[in-house]
């Protein structure tokens, strides 16, 4: 190290101090020089590494760490914001995958199963409205980075599962829910199914569900982005290993929580 580099408040002659900035102006372009390389050779390698779910394995191994995280601090306390009615704003009708235009709400029934080997039964709306009615109003946010608050009124998932799971069977970690014709489907942790504001919702903003917000039943959990919120729930099923999710195999984080 040079004397002026330990002292600096020396003052160089002008033909050293030339010398002393070229010198430093070599060294830190070989140094943003290297950072440069390595982050580029970074990128590569993670670009290249093997897919696991649409997404490079290091990269969904970062968003499952996250997802872990999230879960941990999940808790029936941590509840969403609510919002009074002067707050209800316009709620945008994204995404319409599983809302076939033939689908015949007269016929519709819920398939439930307690277990993927076990066979489904039939539940009805008039089932799901016999549930403790409970209203909020609360934030629907977009993985796109859009925001709204809206009103929802539907039967807590907890008191579904209370009334129609077996009773004395533990509950399996998972629950899978997918459109009638399974196009679009979501995996959801327990704890995130069972939360006092996850909602079976069969009413929007003070009215009965319309067909492109999912009726006649849809998913409704502030916790998660909007990519959870299925529309138009055909099949319900309890789970033993994490199932499959519509937008984590395309590349998305699978916890998808707020």
């Amino acid at each position: 190290m040079s004397n002026a580099a330990r002292h600096p408040e020396i003052v160089l002659p002008e033909p050293d101090l030339e010398r002393e900035l070229r010198r430093r102006s070599r060294r830190d372009f070989l140094v943003a020089g290297l950072a440069a390389i390595g982050g580029i050779g970074a990128y590569e390698w993670i670009r290249s590494a093997a897919d696991q779910d649409n997404a490079p394995w290091p990269q969904r191994g970062v968003l499952d760490f996250n997802g872990k995280l999230s879960h941990g601090y999940l808790s029936d306390s941590h509840l969403m914001p609510t919002f009074p009615p002067e707050r209800i704003g316009y709620l945008k009708t994204n995404g319409d995958i599983g809302l076939t235009s033939s689908f015949d709400a007269n016929n519709w029934q819920l398939q439930v199963k307690y277990d993927q080997n076990a066979p489904a039964f039939a539940l009805h709306l008039s089932d799901i409205t016999s549930l403790p009615r409970v209203e909020m109003i609360t934030r629907f946010c977009c993985i796109e980075g859009w925001s709204v608050v809206t009103s929802w009124a539907g039967a807590r998932f907890s008191d579904f599962t209370r009334r129609f799971f077996p009773a004395g069977q533990k509950l399996p970690p998972y629950v899978y829910m997918a459109t009638p014709d399974e196009n679009y489907y979501v995996g959801l942790d327990l704890k995130s199914a069972m939360h006092p504001q996850t909602l079976l919702a069969y009413e929007h903003n003070g009215r009965p569900l319309q067909p492109e917000h999912g009726a006649p039943l849809r998913l409704v959990i502030p916790v998660k982005y909007g990519i959870k919120n299925i529309k138009r729930i055909g099949l319900i099923q309890y789970a033993r290993e994490r199932p499959g999710d519509y937008w984590a195999e395309e590349g998305y984080d699978w916890f998808a929580g707020l």
